[in-house]
């Protein structure tokens, strides 16, 4: 345990100050960060890492490692040519401003609304092709609601204060943004009122964070001659035919109850304020792609709901619009060279052992019936384990061709045709088998992911350093880090979402009736243990983050049984550097944000309170009734 920077003193009343206090009291909120770290510090170092590399990528002095990075590095040099940025001010977004405005009817949007969805130009609903729920192997169509001005529903509460405080700042912004495009100043109100205007009439009907965090609850097939009749002003059968070739027998309707209110929100009636909103999310959305004094203006909001103190700086911000495009690209850049193949294989035995660690406890569990008990075996057998990054770079990426600054090329028509190429591909994979070597974050990503349809879990290059795994840190504080993350993931096979999909990734009940009652009562009790904790001046929503609270808890007690099958097994480090992995400053407006759409807790509770759930913490630091760390037996919840 490493003893120069905790206060042992406070360990058995308040483990996370223990561990973290000189840390917070002496960490400093970067002025364009909304947050400080662990996760930070590592998303940080990478940054600067491969912003130093990608210089030397522009210089000359360093060789692309394939055509692909040969076309990031076209595209980053776009980026990075402020002073053409600069001079062509507005004038790349116009010609989609004049697209919108020219649209006078139904009719109008209609003759070109597939290639308005492919072009990228909002609409008041949302098509798109992922995985079918219940046949898995194959992508299904999925409709949806747009999102709205505001982060979550919930912001549009009369009785919400955050709401109330910050739509005149989005109003403002945009207002600003619509004059530095051309309009007038009474215009550009006059545009901004009627698109908050009907940005308000969807909010009632789209689900919160909350219901979107029961998943399951997405999955509503309908025909689409029912959906498409449901629609007065739209013509879906011909949008369909356009983007995939033919009228699908079935849609997944994702929210019922906005497509049941769809022809109030969308009429004639309400066709000029459709419009209005359809410009002030194009001018909000293209804003980075601009002007610096565009980017700087267009990141007003975002930083109020943060409260960063300043924009990312100009060059920090080229590069992450590059690297997000090209973001496999870069990642396998970045996995090859600062991971490697000994690496890869290390994590992914690590991975392997605590997947039979949970398959023991999942066997002597003594809560689950035999039947049970078989199935949940099979599915953790069958989990398919991606480490580090991809054997190849995903093949959509060798589409990207970037016209060139030496060929004229500018930074907005190049985004522009990389999104049509990305969209294009999506509803190409409709009806088509699912391919499950294709990864959703990228090698340079410090996070990690279990994806239930695919029965998958992914852990990127990134994430697998200190403090969450070193080969310079104990075996036991490597499991209170990487190996607490890892069993995490595997636990979101088994969390209220993950449960109910099978070894194959299909939403398939395979739990007998008295077991899933059990766990529905345990899933319940962590939703309890979590709900209306006071944090930043807030609460807790225990029924939105359960899921990642169930996954906490299987993946600390999970990894810390396999910590304590080592040799070298010590408590104390496993349960201090899990303190320390989750050790941040974030600002109130920022802390407060993620209270109300974030499906994981707060960082400091993730460490502070899963701890107490477990009889080898009271061991470990000699916990006792009357400390603050200390948690009565009836109210402590395990599960996996």
């Amino acid at each position: 345990m490493r003893k120069d920077n905790i206060d042992e003193s406070l360990i058995k009343d308040d483990l996370y100050q223990a561990v973290n206090g000189e840390w917070i009291k002496n960490a400093t909120i970067p002025g364009d960060h909304s947050s400080t770290g662990g996760f930070m510090d590592l998303f940080d170092n990478i940054d600067k890492t491969l912003m130093s590399d990608f210089d030397d990528l522009l210089k000359g002095t360093m060789t692309p490692a394939n055509d692909d990075m040969a076309e990031f590095k076209k595209l980053y040099d776009l980026a990075t040519d402020f002073a053409k940025r600069d001079d062509d001010g507005a004038e790349p977004l116009k010609k989609d401003l004049q697209r919108i405005e020219d649209v006078k009817s139904f009719d109008d949007l209609n003759a070109q609304l597939a290639d308005w969805t492919i072009s990228g130009l909002p609409l008041p609903f949302g098509f798109g092709v992922e995985a079918d729920m219940k046949n898995a192997k194959f992508n299904a169509l999925y409709a949806s609601s747009p999102s709205t001005f505001l982060p979550d529903k919930t912001y549009y509460d009369k009785q919400n204060p955050a709401g109330a405080k910050l739509m005149p700042i989005f109003r403002d912004m945009v207002q600003q943004l619509l004059t530095m495009v051309g309009y007038e100043e009474d215009q550009a109100k006059n545009i901004v009122d009627s698109a908050e205007e009907f940005d308000r009439s969807i909010a009632p009907h789209v689900n919160s964070a909350e219901e979107n965090a029961d998943f399951t609850k997405m999955y509503n097939p309908k025909t689409y001659a029912e959906l498409a009749a449901k629609i007065d002003k739209f013509d879906l059968v011909s949008y369909i035919n356009e983007l995939v070739g033919t009228t699908p027998d079935q849609v997944i309707v994702t929210e019922p109850k906005f497509f049941d209110a769809f022809n109030d929100i969308v009429n004639d009636d309400t066709f000029a304020k459709m419009k209005n909103w359809m410009i002030v999310r194009t001018v909000k959305g293209s804003a980075g792609l601009l002007s610096e004094e565009f980017r700087q203006v267009g990141g007003i909001f975002s930083r109020a709901l943060s409260g960063k103190k300043e924009a990312t700086k100009p060059e920090k911000a080229a590069y992450y619009l590059a690297a997000g495009l090209f973001d496999q690209v870069v990642g396998d850049y970045y996995g090859r060279k600062y991971f490697g193949e000994k690496a890869k294989q290390d994590v992914h035995d690590m991975v392997v052992k605590m997947i039979n660690v949970y398959e023991k406890r999942i066997q002597s569990n003594d809560w689950l019936g035999d039947d049970t008990k078989k199935m949940a075996i099979t599915k953790l057998n069958s989990l398919a384990i991606h480490v580090g990054y991809p054997d190849e770079i995903n093949p959509l990426y060798h589409q990207f061709k970037v016209v060139g600054k030496e060929d004229g090329g500018d930074l907005y028509s190049n985004v522009e045709a990389i999104d049509r190429v990305v969209t294009k591909h999506n509803f190409g994979k409709w009806n088509k088998p699912v391919d499950k070597s294709i990864w959703d974050m990228s090698a340079n990503t410090v996070n990690a992911y279990y994806s239930p349809l695919e029965n998958v879990i992914v852990f990127p290059a990134a994430i697998l350093q200190a403090p969450f795994y070193s080969l310079e840190q104990s075996s036991s504080q490597n499991f209170g880090g990487i190996g607490a993350v890892i069993a995490h993931e595997i636990s979101h096979a088994f969390d209220n979402n993950g449960s109910q999909f099978d070894q194959d990734g299909n939403l398939n009940n395979w739990w007998s009736d008295e077991d899933h009652k059990h766990f529905d009562q345990l899933a319940q009790n962590m939703i309890k243990e979590f709900d209306g904790l006071e944090f930043a001046g807030q609460k807790v929503n225990g029924k939105l983050t359960v899921s990642e609270n169930i996954a906490d808890a299987g993946g600390l007690s999970c990894a810390l049984e396999a910590a304590k099958g080592e040799d070298d097994v010590n408590l104390a480090d496993f349960f201090v550097n899990w303190a320390t992995i989750w050790r941040t400053k974030a600002t109130e407006e920022y802390q407060q944000l993620l209270l109300s759409i974030d499906v994981h807790a707060p960082a400091e509770l993730r460490a502070q309170v899963q701890v107490k759930n477990l009889e080898d913490f009271y061991k470990t630091f000699d916990v006792k009734e009357g400390d603050g760390m200390f948690m009565p037996k009836e109210d402590r919840v395990n599960i996996w």
